[in-house]
């Protein structure tokens, strides 16, 4: 958008609050920027650290050198490799721990990474160089089994507090020394603008001035000056744009111009560079500055981002980090080989799996000159002055005061205070809260009695899925809280509401929200609305037998971004925003029940950090539009003493938000109503949201062995192995009416990678009983590439259908039946109009 769009308004407002906070970082007050600013961080050069660096370098070769470039994962290197590679880095992605064992002790982490870092001063370098392990600690140390999870950021956001802010990221700083581990990948610094985006609850706020307080507070608790042995290394990220993406797609396009990017997107980095943050993460998002006509691309190959402006304009000497395979991105790079992205500035390259490949493409890229060694050497020279600036040469993971104690991974009250300060009450009639003390509370609904749904994505494993209440032992659910706080004989609980009776209860407490989703898989189509009744209808069946028992309904609703939910406000006599509070349900407790002198104990002060839709399909909130109003502008918020009544509000669920180009069935996990199977001889099993299983089906005589793989991105795709005939079936919850699809000239489309050629018939079909026998055999296609190639494969609808059938109910969209031997990996399953005629489209028989 150009400066003179409908945003300007809002621009002008947030940079006069951005830019009034004193951080060492600022341009001066009021100021609206023309380009990056030069900032000016809380940590200086040092000379004696410089000269040492140059010392160390002079004596590295070109292989010790590309060795601290290159950072893989823990699941697919030892600490043997480690010393024999001269590894620089290693991280531990979502829902990978030591051992693959999710309950993995503190002990267990910190015993790894000392013998990681043993390994890599036992190499016959010169000056052995010691390793540095990042870990995405996002709300806590949460990749950690007994560790506390604080609210994800946009509940800390709505709290309104940077010393809060600080001392969080100094307890995450201690949890993550206490494993052995130097290194977070935190904070995130996204001004969210859509809330279709499945990482908003990663953003403080869409106010740019919140975001860049919180920066800077966050990299003072966590990183400090490493003046104290429980600091860490800290990262902003994502650079930059990722919250401006088109529709809020992720990994998208961000179509904003430049005075945005800089004035906005930028304000976050101006904080976290001012306190000295010491690493940047790139994006995966690309920009694309229309009112500027530069289109410049992918983050990780943009050298006017990554160089000319963070390194050269705002004096960043850090280092900055690659994402997970996000080289791959860049046109004409793979995940193993990239020099464009080095070129651009990348100086540490995440490549968790081909790191061995990703070594020798990038010494013989050095050796051609396709890189030049000052390239390598400035980026060496950035990561030894880091390493040295961190104590990492002086100290091993187990000399921190911290190391291997189980409890400081544990920080409940100050967990238990975030909580109630992020809670934002938006209604409440009649002062249906607080709880009085000695009232008969039932509760109902199905996130209740769920620290899954309570903690959200990025809590022990990557997506938050596959977790039980068993795997959180020191949290407390809503339910929980509320007996610990009124007895168990006061609090009664029903998941479903089913068959209430009003007699037994005085006031209804309904425990609604999202499942738990990370990036991508939370996303919300462009077509589709943001109600949440319509992706969750049986909370809204739980609020209407609620309401049905003529008690006072309180709503508690979990959410990682503000939903439509006018419906389930109507069904409330108050209405409690709680966003992702984490493991501390009796945050949530403290203010709901009143005290002992039946006034409120603690009062609400979270306020709303981004505004709250007021209809299905809201505009996004960096272009307002007045006929797509908020129901709640940024900065509500309701006390007890205020009045607390919302009217009536008109009620809406369309189907979708506009024409539906695209009907998605499968991308990393499961997309409902969509769910993959694997069949044979009747009988059928889910492949379930597991990233980290490999399942060999049945147990007793397999037929086909299921792992999760990447083909575009992170764990996006499931690798199937037929050992003998066998289905890969994805499966709706009812039938789906394909029709208005086929007339646009729809056609079924995956991504496969072939992994072992077929030798047989490997038949492409759809499932909708009688009339839809047709399909394809994709085994000539398929012949011609080789092991480890990718292509996007394109069925027309009309090869499902006889002559006549519509397609109007179709129980399973994508069905591949196969036998041995074939193996081969498939993802982005989806349905699209206009694509019948794509280049490649297979011919209907």
């Amino acid at each position: 958008m150009s400066v003179n769009s409908p945003n300007k308004t809002l621009l002008g407002t947030c940079l006069l609050l951005a830019l009034a906070a004193p951080v060492a970082a600022a341009p001066a007050t009021g100021e609206t920027l023309k380009d990056w600013p030069r900032v000016t961080s809380a940590i200086t050069p040092d000379a004696a650290i410089e000269a040492r660096v140059q010392q160390i370098l002079a004596q590295m070769t070109l292989a010790q050198k590309i060795g601290q470039m290159t950072q893989p994962e823990i699941k697919t290197i030892t600490p043997a490799q480690v010393r024999q590679y001269y590894i620089g880095s290693v991280l531990n992605g979502g829902g990978s721990w030591p051992g693959m064992d999710k309950h993995a002790s503190v002990a267990d982490w910190l015993a790894l990474a000392d013998a990681y870092r043993a390994a890599s001063l036992a190499t016959d370098a010169a000056t052995p160089i010691p390793v540095i392990w990042g870990t995405d600690a996002v709300h806590g140390h949460n990749n950690v089994y007994g560790a506390t999870l604080f609210p994800h950021n946009i509940g800390l956001g709505a709290a309104g507090d940077a010393a809060l802010i600080e001392r969080i990221g100094e307890a995450t700083a201690r949890a993550t020394r206490a494993t052995g581990i130097d290194w977070v990948f935190a904070p995130t610094l996204a001004v969210a603008h859509d809330p279709r985006w499945g990482r908003t609850y990663e953003s403080f706020s869409s106010d740019p001035a919140r975001v860049r307080e919180y920066a800077r507070a966050y990299v003072k608790g966590a990183q400090g000056r490493f003046g104290d042995d429980g600091n860490v290394v800290a990262t902003a990220k994502h650079y930059i744009g990722d919250g401006a993406t088109e529709q809020g797609r992720d990994q998208g396009e961000a179509r904003v111009d430049k005075a945005t990017m800089v004035n906005v997107h930028g304000q976050g980095y101006y904080g976290a560079l001012g306190e000295g943050v010491q690493t940047v993460m790139a994006s995966f998002n690309s920009w694309n500055d229309r009112s500027g006509r530069v289109d410049y691309g992918k983050m990780h190959g943009n050298k006017a981002l990554l160089t000319d402006a963070l390194k050269e304009k705002m004096g960043f000497d850090g280092f900055v980090v690659s994402d997970w395979n996000g080289i791959a991105q860049v046109p004409g790079c793979r995940n193993d080989s990239c020099a464009q992205a080095i070129n651009a500035g990348i100086d540490m390259v995440m490549v968790p799996d081909d790191w061995k490949a990703f070594i020798a493409n990038t010494t013989a890229q050095v050796e051609r000159g396709e890189i030049p060694m000052a390239r390598i050497d400035d980026a060496v020279t950035r990561i030894l002055r880091v390493k040295l600036r961190a104590g990492l040469f002086d100290h091993a993971p187990s000399d921190s005061r911290y190391a291997g104690d189980a409890s400081a991974v544990q920080h409940r009250a100050l967990a238990r205070r975030a909580v109630s300060e992020s809670l934002v009450l938006l209604k409440n009639q009649g002062s249906a809260l607080p709880l009085r003390r000695d009232a008969r509370v039932m509760v109902v609904g199905k996130s209740a009695d769920s620290l899954s749904d309570q903690a959200g994505g990025w809590s022990l494993t990557w997506q938050g899925t596959e977790n039980t209440n068993a795997d959180f032992p020191h949290a407390d659910s809503v339910l929980g809280a509320l007996r610990a706080e009124l007895g168990t004989r006061q609090v009664t609980y029903s998941a479903d509401a089913a068959g209430l009776d009003p007699a037994q209860f005085d006031v209804v407490v309904a425990v609604v929200g999202e499942t738990p989703y990370a990036e991508t898989n939370g996303d919300i189509l462009a077509s589709d609305s943001v109600s949440h009744s319509r992706a969750y209808p049986q909370d809204l069946a739980v609020l209407r037998a609620a309401q049905a028992t003529g008690k006072p309904v309180v709503t508690v609703y979990f959410s990682g971004r503000p939903m439509y939910v006018n419906d389930l406000l109507n069904l409330s006599q108050a209405f409690v925003a709680a966003w992702l509070p984490g493991t501390e349900g009796r945050g949530i407790s403290d203010v709901l029940v009143a005290g002992k002198d039946g006034t409120p104990a603690h009062d609400f002060r979270g306020r709303l950090s981004f505004p709250w839709p007021g209809v299905p399909c809201p505009a996004p909130i960096d272009q307002p539009d007045p006929t797509r109003p908020a129901l709640f502008k940024l900065g509500y918020g309701l006390r007890y003493a205020a009045a607390g009544n919302v009217a009536r509000l008109p009620e809406a669920n369309p189907d979708n938000c506009g024409e539906v180009t695209t009907l998605p069935i499968f991308n990393r996990a499961d997309t409902p109503p969509f769910s993959l199977h694997v069949a044979a001889g009747g009988a059928t099993q889910p492949l379930g949201n597991d990233l980290n299983a490999t399942l060999r089906w049945p147990a007793t005589t397999p037929v086909v062995q299921v792992r999760t793989v990447q083909v575009n991105t992170q764990q996006d795709a499931k690798e199937v192995t037929w050992l003998a005939p066998a289905q890969l079936i994805a499966r709706s919850t009812s039938r789906r009416n394909l029709a208005a699809l086929a007339r646009n000239h729809g056609a079924l489309q995956f991504d496969v990678q072939l992994v072992q050629r077929p030798g047989s018939p490997v038949k492409v079909t759809m499932q909708c009983g009688t009339g839809c026998e047709g399909g394809v055999d994709i085994a000539p296609l398929l012949a011609r590439r080789a092991p480890g190639q990718k292509q996007t494969v394109t069925v027309p609808l009309a090869c499902f259908a006889k002559q006549g059938v519509d397609l109007g109910a179709v129980e399973a969209p994508f069905v591949v039946t196969a036998d041995k031997p074939f193996a081969a990996a498939f993802t982005q399953v989806r349905v699209s109009v206009d694509a019948d005629k794509a280049e490649g489209a297979v011919t209907c028989p």
